[in-house]
């Protein structure tokens, strides 16, 4: 009996200590990311855009609709990092801080395919601080992430979850062509396009892109593209456009009568960006073709500094390539097929 007592005396303090031990990594971990939470909060704004669309059958015409993303304030002159196709056609920008500050912004760059731009704000208010862009090329998969944004319009909302996996595209073309995404099991929904994914040490290692869903809200596999490719953006400052279109070929392209194999239906144009400036049509009425549902009525493009459209995304990429590189006083050059006839624009970079 006192063996049995004497062994339940030892056994218990030691299981009370093997507790504390496991109960202590969770604790920290909370502590920590509640820490970083606190720290990069203020960097991450609500980013709203207005935008100008064909309404929806069976109304006609063009209406104006508002959207609300999220982004992340990089420096103290104002760059904010967020997604592209975020403000890809936006009219206007504004950013919108924790404290409820509302300012005006405007596009610097984008890279579409990598879903990454740059905005400039026209101020910024005091006291706040930029985050720290991580390494992204150190993440690994497992490693911890948290993702702060506009969750359905719900200013600073954390989740939290997992690096899952990494993405990379095998284009052989330019840097900035190429993409790369780490995919997450953290909550990724509605509003939090283009905030910050963040490590645990409060660094930004990507931008929130897109989410693989078959009912439409988060089932757990999110993408975020890479800081990597926000770097890239940053130093090489590819040209934004302001444009949306659609690749079409085929078939397709026989029932709109394109005079090659293939062209590029544009589909909206933001007022004021390059794109408009050149004289870019968008659509003007919803249509669906081979189950697609798409906006007709605007310009097809042809070519684009020479470099015509074909049957594959190789050729959209060397034309965003070429234009990229597009400097001060170089010109722009579109042919488009418009109401049954080839036309070209002109304009000079300015």
């Amino acid at each position: 009996m006192r063996s049995r007592r004497k062994l339940f005396l030892i056994i218990v303090p030691l299981l009370l200590l093997f507790a504390t031990l496991l109960g202590d990594p969770p604790n920290g971990n909370a502590q920590q990311l509640r820490d970083n939470f606190r720290k990069v909060k203020q960097s991450v704004v609500k980013v709203r855009t207005q935008e100008m669309s064909a309404a929806a059958l069976p109304q006609v015409g063009m209406v104006s609709s508002a959207e609300l993303a999220s982004g992340v304030l990089i420096s103290d002159d104002g760059k904010v990092l967020t997604a592209a196709h975020v403000v890809q056609v936006a009219d206007k920008i504004s950013v919108e801080f924790a404290d409820g500050q509302i300012v005006t912004a405007r596009v610097l760059s984008s890279a579409p395919s990598a879903d990454v731009a740059l905005l400039q704000l026209d101020a910024v208010p005091s006291g706040v601080t930029p985050a720290r862009l991580g390494d992204s090329d150190k993440v690994d998969v497992g490693d911890e992430v948290f993702v702060v944004g506009a969750s359905y319009g719900l200013s600073q909302t954390l989740t939290v979850g997992h690096v899952s996996g990494r993405v990379v595209s095998k284009s052989s073309l330019a840097s900035m062509l190429s993409w790369e995404f780490l995919q997450t099991d953290a909550a990724i929904n509605s509003g939090n396009s283009g905030g910050p994914m963040f490590n645990s040490q409060g660094e930004v290692i990507g931008i929130v892109s897109s989410i693989l869903s078959h009912s439409g809200g988060f089932e757990g596999i999110g993408f975020a593209a890479t800081t990597k490719r926000a770097r890239l953006l940053l130093e090489r400052k590819p040209i934004w456009l302001g444009m949306e279109g659609i690749l079409v070929e085929g078939a397709f392209a026989e029932v709109l009568n394109i005079p090659q194999k293939a062209g590029f239906l544009v589909q909206r144009v933001a007022k004021g960006a390059p794109a408009c400036r050149l004289g870019l049509r968008p659509g003007t009425a919803r249509g669906s073709i081979e189950g697609n549902d798409l906006l007709l009525g605007g310009d097809i493009i042809l070519s684009l500094n020479g470099i015509n459209i074909l049957e594959d995304n190789a050729s959209l990429d060397s034309i965003y390539d070429t234009l990229s590189n597009l400097k001060p006083g170089d010109s722009m050059v579109a042919k488009v097929l418009r109401a049954g006839q080839v036309i070209e624009l002109s304009m000079v970079i300015s």
